[in-house]
């Protein structure tokens, strides 16, 4: 194995480029699928009573599907407003972890930040994430926010208006849309057992807390997943050192010629004795 010389390194191989097209084609791809799901939720939202209005301007303003879905279908199952709003913004709450991890990948001029802010969504993190360079980080994010913003826009307000002749949305299937895209960007992220492992159970605590606890939370405390999965393998991993400990760490020790011997700290020429001090003076 060669050795790098005084003063030299080897270089490190940086993450393969992907040309801009590639990125601009899967990004629109899930940005054209999910926008379509809104649809969906114009009808959804002009059956639970809300006005074209008040339709789309959830779409401008709020711009996160499932809190949109959980707010109009408490409304349509006669719940109370305020509790609706509730719901959503816990489901809402995770897009704010979602701009820690964003904002330090992709290093957005301080202006364009509160903009930005609003695309920060399941769908754009996935693509955003999946990129191995800021740059194709920065189109994948820009190009999947903008066409999701658009079409899903777009989309609501031709839901809202023809909710009538569109009929019942589950026969469409188009409020599957956003989750299985979703799920298919973030399958080929899941590569260690520590990442697959987190993600079933996160999996397992939102689906079996979602009949008891109210509409939102579910998705938070699915977040402790990580912490516990990690909690999990630190614990293996001490009780592993803590089994090969004793008998490595004391052959480790005796045996070491300069750190286990205390003779070689007596005996050296230079620290060890004080003849040799006296001669070079």
């Amino acid at each position: 194995m060669p050795v790098d010389g005084p003063g030299e390194s080897t270089p490190r191989p940086g993450p393969e480029p992907v040309p801009d097209s590639a990125v601009v084609r899967d990004a629109l791809g899930v940005g054209i699928a999910v926008g379509l799901s809104g649809f969906a939720f114009g009808v959804t939202s002009a059956g639970a009573g809300l006005t074209v209005a008040q339709s789309c301007a959830l779409s401008l303003l709020v711009f996160t599907g499932a809190s949109q879905f959980a707010l109009v279908g408490a409304l349509a199952a006669g719940g109370n407003p305020l509790t609706a709003a509730a719901g959503a913004f816990f489901l809402g709450v995770r897009n704010a972890f979602y701009g820690l991890r964003l904002s330090r990948l992709l290093r957005l001029p301080g202006p364009v930040r509160p903009f930005a802010a609003q695309w920060v969504i399941d769908e754009t993190t996935a693509v955003t994430l999946a990129q191995p360079t800021r740059r194709a980080a920065r189109i994948g994010f820009t190009v999947t926010g903008l066409t999701l913003y658009v079409l899903w826009n777009l989309t609501t307000l031709a839901g809202a208006l023809g909710a009538e002749a569109l009929g019942d949305t589950d026969a469409w299937g188009l409020d599957a849309a956003g989750p299985a895209v979703f799920l298919a960007l973030l399958a080929p992220m899941l590569r260690t057992t520590t990442e697959r492992a987190t993600a079933g159970l996160a999996v397992v605590l939102g689906l079996g807390l979602l009949p008891v606890l109210p509409g939102g939370v579910p998705v938070l405390v699915a977040a402790l997943a990580a912490p516990a999965v990690l909690w999990f393998q630190g614990r293996r991993l001490g009780a592993r050192r803590n089994s090969d400990g004793p008998e490595g760490s004391a052959g480790a020790k005796g045996t070491d010629p300069v750190k286990g011997s205390g003779g070689a700290k007596g005996t050296g020429p230079v620290k060890g004795s004080g003849r040799t001090r006296g001669t070079d003076r």
